[in-house]
């Protein structure tokens, strides 16, 4: 019951100024609930349109991403840069995504896999599931009719076989050809064009012929035979490493009958290569051109190349030379080109940090797993990442990153279905118990997650995310 004083104090102010304004009491709610008070708690989306990726952290939006739905105005290049450390997610979100995207027709995907264990790449069992039998580049299995190149394929054109031959070169002795050693090389590769019509050439022709110049050649130019031979001669070892060294098989004979390039799903598996050898870089420009000229095609078709290991190429100024031009060329003939680098200091303080840069500038789309603190903050920098996004990456757990889309900025959890899952995850050592395990991880990863994305909005909107709201 109310105090008698109280009721005459207000009847008797309601007489001298009229009715005093009614007092409501105070609502309380959770941050979940009055979250609509405050509504700018998350930058807007990429849209509707493309393959699902997982949710927004902060504000559990659906996160879409499509390189080709939003090549255009919101994103000048389709190409895309997976950062981050071992184990972070970066194999299972490129998985789901090929999947994913091969669920539009007009979509086809080639996958340098780089990776693998117990004999058999990384995408071996997503290759299986869709009837897809890898293509293996082995040098002990290319010695009794495994799949073989051929960098003189007529497919390629006459420039483009020129120019894989001097990367190859140059990739195996370290720098670039001089002026003799490149006449030499080019002489060799018109004679052998020119005069062997019933066949594929191959590298055999080429190094019989540097050895063994036409006494035409060096008259074209005026000079003795055999200083022809002499500029020719270092050229003619490094190719004799294609076809009577260590990497014999792969590279010296007609290309294999029967490889299918129309399929939605090509994987080059390089896992039984020295990933740390002069092979790779090699390969990984032998693959790149040969696919240039016969792979990617103007009939409207969008494709994805995905490139494990990465840092193969733009670690290389010769390798990176040529897969710029493919990037560039790409562009136009709907290319997507997806590479996936552990570390960005591999590459920005290696030999080819100008050709390095130039493909980081075409990659509209970075994606960022856990780093440790000083190589975020160096990412951040070279990237141009917000100072926000930096001081989080070192304590992003497993399946969440980073995502920065031409500057739209977002952090997102990654979700794999119950069909990927057996998939995704391929370490041939999991046994039911551990995918049990690895459930209740995932499970401890997201409540882990949301109680980061409250932390933080509660430090950086202050008083917004009380949880009582008058």
């Amino acid at each position: 019951m109310r105090d008698p004083l109280s009721v005459l104090t207000e009847s008797f102010t309601s007489f001298l100024f009229g009715k005093v304004e009614t007092t409501r009491l105070p609502v309380r709610t959770s941050t979940g609930q009055a979250q609509a008070v405050y509504l700018p708690t998350a930058a807007p989306g990429l849209g509707d349109s493309g393959v699902i990726i997982g949710r927004e952290v902060y504000s559990g939006k659906g996160y879409i991403y499509d390189p080709f739905q939003l090549y255009g105005q919101q994103l000048p290049a389709p190409h895309w840069l997976v950062l981050g450390e071992s184990g972070n997610g970066k194999s299972a979100l490129e998985k789901t995504y090929v999947l994913r995207q091969l669920r539009f027709r007009d979509r086809q995907v080639v996958v340098l896999d780089a990776q693998g264990e117990d004999g058999a790449g990384e995408w071996n069992l997503i290759a299986r599931e869709l009837g897809i039998t890898p293509i293996r580049l082995d040098p002990t299995a290319a010695l009794d009719q495994g799949i073989r190149l051929n960098p003189l394929d007529p497919a390629i054109t006459t420039t483009g076989q020129l120019a894989l031959l001097r990367t190859i070169i140059e990739v195996a002795m370290g720098h670039g050809l001089d002026e003799r050693a490149g006449f030499a090389l080019k002489v060799a590769h018109a004679y052998v064009n020119e005069t062997i019509v019933e066949r594929q050439p191959v590298l055999t022709d080429i190094v019989e012929q540097l050895r063994h110049p036409e006494p035409e050649s060096a008259e074209a130019m005026n000079v003795d035979i055999d200083d022809v031979r002499a500029w020719g001669l270092d050229v003619a070892l490094v190719l004799d490493r294609l076809v009577d060294g260590d990497l014999r098989g792969m590279f010296d004979g007609p290309t294999t009958v029967g490889i299918d390039l129309d399929a939605a799903l090509t994987v080059f598996d390089l896992s039984h290569i020295d990933r740390n050898s002069i092979a790779m870089p090699i390969l990984m420009a032998i693959v790149g051109v040969w696919l240039e000229h016969t792979w990617i095609r103007p009939d409207r078709k969008k494709r994805i190349f995905l490139v494990e290991e990465a840092w193969h190429i733009i670690n290389s100024p010769f390798v990176a030379q040529l897969f710029q031009r493919l990037l560039k060329f790409g562009r136009r003939l709907g290319l997507s080109f997806v590479a996936v680098v552990h570390h960005l200091s591999d590459v920005v303080d290696g030999a080819a940090a100008k050709e390095a840069a130039a493909i980081l500038k075409m990659a509209s789309t970075r994606t960022i797993y856990a780093q440790k603190a000083d190589e975020a903050r160096a990412t951040g920098r070279v990237l141009g990442l917000p100072r926000w996004a930096v001081e989080i990456i070192p304590s992003l757990t497993p399946g969440i990153a980073v995502w920065d889309v031409n500057g739209n900025v977002q952090v997102v959890k990654h979700l794999i279905t119950e069909t990927e899952r057996p998939l995704v995850f391929t370490d041939r050592a999991m046994t039911q118990s551990s995918l049990d395990f690895a459930d209740d991880a995932l499970r401890a990863a997201e409540l882990e997650a949301e109680e980061r994305a409250a932390a933080f909005m509660e430090q950086h909107l202050g008083d917004s995310s009380e949880s009582t709201v008058a």
